[in-house]
């Protein structure tokens, strides 16, 4: 079902995500997890999201690495009634400008459309995160304006957002691109 590499997450994960998400350059940049940030916050993130799983509404998956250190992690959010999604997630630090985002963020965009079988993905980026900018720009994705997110604190963040249809996706796979 999920990627390579990846499982989905469970409570016990807390201090793993902790210890991912408490490097600012990782973290800041996305604004739908729970702040502060603590093993019990974490933990609710986690369990909230398997249960929503459990109504269709969610994937929290993660990755980890050789030495079972979470390298990475992926959160679906789906809306079934809209047959739409969105994903958020993030790599390591050391992880970072190595290709893996470009490819694994492809990876999940397909599986996305063809697994869960959404016909739009919409994806945000922090108006300062270039790095992700440039990921959703390289896939395809159209440029939307800028909007505000609103992170579960009900703090808002100034975002850039894109949109992908499926046949949209289809075709520059059929491509190529």
């Amino acid at each position: 079902m999920l990627g390579p590499g990846y499982r989905l997450a469970v409570a016990q994960d807390a201090e793993g995500l902790l210890e991912l998400l408490a490097d600012p350059e990782v973290s800041n940049p996305i604004y739908d997890f729970p702040r502060p940030l603590t093993h019990e916050s974490i933990r609710s993130w986690v369990l909230d999201a398997r249960a929503r799983q459990r109504q269709g509404e969610a994937i929290f998956a993660i990755m980890i690495d050789s030495t079972d250190e979470i390298v990475s992690y992926s959160y679906f959010t789906v809306w079934p009634e809209r047959s739409s999604a969105e994903i958020a997630g993030a790599y390591r630090g050391d992880a970072q400008s190595m290709g893996a985002g470009k490819a694994g963020a492809a990876c999940s965009f397909d599986w996305m459309f063809e697994h869960l079988g959404v016909r739009l993905i919409g994806v945000t980026a922090a108006i300062d995160n270039v790095r992700s900018a440039k990921v959703i720009e390289a896939a395809g994705f159209t440029f939307f304006g800028e909007r505000d997110s609103v992170r579960p604190d009900g703090s808002t963040r100034q975002s850039r957002y894109w949109e992908m249809m499926r046949k949209d996706w289809r075709k520059l796979k059929a491509q190529g691109h």
